[in-house]
């Protein structure tokens, strides 16, 4: 037993030795010299061959080093790794074993300067770039991005060599685009990202093709030229010469104010450098008394217009690439092309996309509009308030329902009741007595419009109210950087074709569709066969009434709930039943599509100036009408004749 804890304590003793035995003691201990001593220009090859060395304990050395944790035994010159202990030093062997305590005038510490802490942390990114922990590694390679050089490319591909990460391949081409060692290499990398759209290749990409401007007098001599500049046609004249005088090639311009204070007060006897006054009487003579008091040495130098002009005519222009090579330029340059055009036509997707989106809001806005409009001709001003009843709705499911998407599928059908019971009521009371008087209609639902509103604020009060979308919603459908659209959109637009198909089976294949094309086509007919127009209005009316309803919980869950919700929709809702075509559901939608997609397009041309862009929508279709004033698709029937 005795000899068991002999060997055990020889052993624990024997373990520092152990350590100052690995490959990266060894490279310590035959750089001391170098290290104690250690500079930018020096050290670089030390601290890579510890990098290289393939020692576990490496990168903690690299680690300690940088944070001035290293210290060196002045007893036998053996490297430990130093921690501040009870006014001493705790020591740890180079394997992180503890090795006991010092007083602080027995270790050294090593103390790197900043140009040594730099090469230390690009040799500790290739440990940290190949860690298995794929944080670490990701933490890493964003550390790279945001601050990428040429030192970086060798630990990268060190570390792609042993740990083949797709993000790891991308970061290394990138900056191989931009530091690597040859030209034919860096080309390589920029054909190799073919069709992609990244942003950082357009930032790796982009200071290639940076340009600065310089003035020459000979043929350019070693300039990567991206173009030559004519001084009043591609260059203000202004500019050039401030160019010159920035390059120290030129005196500063003479202003003529200042030309004008310098000669009065070199007036002597009547004249300035010798000229009389009265020959002064042009630009040319004031010119050529100011050159002679320069000759003088009487005045400092300054260029005149002439000057001016005669300096320009002796320099030449030029563009000049940042990047001296020019087959890395033209690559560069190519691929920017590229993906401008792709990024061109991604963008007009991204807008179609857009415009896809604001027409199903539109078309579900619109379509309740399109039935009571279209059967029974009733122009209906609140509208709007149903959509917003919808949409308060919505709201009251989520305070008693928390699960958010239960609340939407329960406020989806409970919003179609309470909007069907309101505009039910409201044909009941108000509508079935105004048949066939417009005006009063008009006034009577704007009356309407404005206690419904009134109700709301009573109610909710004026602050918005959240109508809250559930998680699976929340984001966006991201194509690529350019390409995306929300979740929400996307539903909304799911949404509107739910609808148009069960319009289109509840119109095509029930009897209550039926009957509704009967008194919409001929409502004497119909009467005369037995359909109660009467009641077909009242469920028409309510029908209408219901799909505002849903359309107000659709747009609440990206909309701000407020008692003016409605009144932001009942605009481009009769604008889209009239122009698709009144009481045709196709007209309808083709309505939306057209209104959605010239409001788009109007704001994408004047992003600026919103209010600006409805304008411009609303002399479009003011146009429009002109030329097909019963929309894009007529109805027949009813429609046709009134």
């Amino acid at each position: 037993m005795r000899f068991v804890l002999i060997l055990v304590a020889a052993l624990v003793s024997a373990l520092p030795a152990l350590a100052q035995g690995t490959p990266a003691a060894q490279i310590l201990s035959e750089n001391r010299a170098l290290i104690e001593k250690a500079s930018r220009q020096t050290i670089g090859p030390v601290i890579e061959a510890l990098a290289a060395s393939g020692d576990p304990a490496a990168a903690t050395i690299l680690a300690a080093w940088a944070d001035r944790s290293l210290g060196l035994r002045k007893a036998d010159g053996s490297f430990v790794l130093i921690a501040p202990a009870n006014g001493g030093w705790a020591l740890s062997d180079l394997a992180g074993t503890p090795a006991g305590t010092a007083p602080k005038a027995e270790i050294a510490q090593l103390r790197p300067n900043s140009g040594v802490r730099g090469l230390i942390a690009t040799a500790l990114v290739r440990f940290q770039l190949a860690d298995p922990d794929p944080v670490r590694r990701a933490q890493a390679l964003q550390s790279v991005a945001r601050d990428p050089a040429a030192e970086h490319l060798a630990p990268l591909r060190a570390a792609l060599a042993q740990t083949p990460d797709p993000a790891l391949a991308r970061l290394e081409r990138l900056l191989t685009l931009r530091f690597g060692a040859t030209a034919d290499e860096r080309v390589a990398a920029i054909d190799s990202f073919g069709p992609d759209l990244g942003l950082d290749l357009r930032a790796a990409l982009n200071p290639l093709v940076a340009t600065t401007r310089v003035a020459v007098k000979s043929a350019p001599q070693g300039l990567n030229v991206a173009r030559e500049l004519t001084p009043g046609k591609d260059l203000p004249r202004e500019d050039a010469y401030d160019l010159l005088v920035a390059q120290g090639a030129a005196p500063a311009r003479l202003t003529r104010t200042a030309q004008r204070e310098t000669l009065i007060a070199q007036i002597r006897d009547g004249a300035v450098a010798g000229i009389p006054l009265q020959a002064l009487d042009s630009q040319q003579a004031r010119d050529r008394a100011y050159t002679a008091l320069e000759t003088q040495g009487i005045v400092p130098a300054a260029a005149t217009e002439d000057e001016v002009t005669a300096t320009l005519a002796t320099f030449r222009f030029l563009e000049t690439y940042a990047e001296p090579d020019p087959a890395v330029t033209t690559a560069a340059r190519k691929a920017l092309d590229r993906i401008e055009t792709r990024v061109g036509l991604m963008q007009a997707a991204d807008l179609a996309l857009d415009a896809v989106s604001l027409a199903s809001i539109y078309f579900l806005a619109a379509i309740g509009l399109a039935i009571t409009f279209g059967v029974m001709r009733v122009i209906n001003m609140a509208h709007g308030e149903f959509i917003m009843m919808g949409a308060y709705t919505g709201y009251v499911t989520q305070l008693w329902i928390a699960d958010y998407t239960i609340s939407i599928l329960v406020a989806l059908p409970l919003a179609f009741a309470v909007t069907f019971a309101a505009g039910v009521a409201m044909e009941r009371l108000v509508i079935r007595h105004l048949y066939k008087r417009p005006l009063e209609t008009l006034l009577a639902t704007f009356g309407i419009s404005i206690a419904l509103q009134q109700l709301a604020k009573n109610i909710f009060g004026t602050q918005a109210r959240p109508l809250t979308s559930p998680a699976w919603l929340d984001g966006a459908l991201t194509l690529n950087d350019v390409v995306s659209i929300s979740y929400i959109r996307i539903a909304i637009f799911a949404l509107a074709l739910i609808f148009l198909g069960i319009f289109l089976f509840i119109m095509k294949r029930t009897r209550l569709g039926l009957e509704v094309r009967a008194v919409t086509q001929n409502p004497a007919m119909a009467a005369s066969m037995g359909i109660n127009p009467d009641r077909i209005n009242m469920l028409t009316f309510g029908l209408g009434s219901g799909i505002a309803g849903i359309a107000g919980v659709a747009i609440g869950l990206f909309a701000k709930v407020t008692s003016e919700l409605g009144q932001d929709y009942i605009v481009q809702s009769f604008m889209t039943v009239v122009v698709g075509g009144v009481g045709n559901i196709w007209g309808t939608l083709a309505g939306a599509a057209m209104i959605g997609g010239a409001q788009k397009g109007i704001e994408w041309l004047n992003p600026s100036n919103t209010l600006a862009a409805q304008t411009y929508m609303i002399l479009l279709i003011i146009i429009f009408i002109q030329f097909r004033p019963r929309g894009i698709i007529a109805l027949k029937g009813r429609a046709a004749g009134d």
